[in-house]
């Protein structure tokens, strides 16, 4: 298939779109008040919670960035640190009541404004999309950081 124009090559879309994902993730937490790690670490919890180890991995973070994400999610009230009934030493960090609600308006606003980034495309090419990102994604055994939209 040839080029069109305004065609750009893989490696450069994959890029590109990477950072106007990232800089609408990061509009969208500067107005809940989070940061971008704050953001991703609430809708990671928002299924279960997740040992610190755990987190690290899917977060890839090393453990001391991730605990004191963790200490100041903490402090806001969106998160606790529960004990680990696998692991005596351990915790499994968890959604508070107030960290559920706000990682579920975030989530949700998160969700709507990513949406609208390919609203001029139609539903088969948005499936085609979707059907090779997430070749992409399988293919690197991405973590799941954010979920399929409810």
């Amino acid at each position: 298939m040839a080029k069109s124009e305004n065609q750009i090559g893989v490696v450069a879309a994959l890029v590109r779109t990477a950072f106007l994902v990232n800089a609408v993730y990061a509009e969208s937490a500067r107005e809940f008040s989070l940061t971008q790690q704050q953001g991703q670490l609430l809708c990671v919890l928002m299924p279960q919670a997740y040992a610190m180890g755990e987190l690290s991995t899917i977060l890839g973070l090393a453990k001391s960035s991730l605990t004191g994400l963790v200490d100041r999610t903490e402090r806001n009230g969106l998160v606790r640190r529960d004990p680990d009934p696998r692991d005596p030493r351990g915790v499994r960090v968890t959604l508070t009541p107030a960290g559920a609600e706000l990682a579920d308006r975030f989530y949700t606003e998160t969700c709507r404004r990513v949406a609208e980034l390919p609203a001029t495309l139609s539903d088969q090419e948005r499936d085609t999309v979707a059907g090779l990102l997430s070749r992409v994604i399988h293919d690197n055994q991405v973590p799941v950081v954010f979920s399929e939209t409810p």
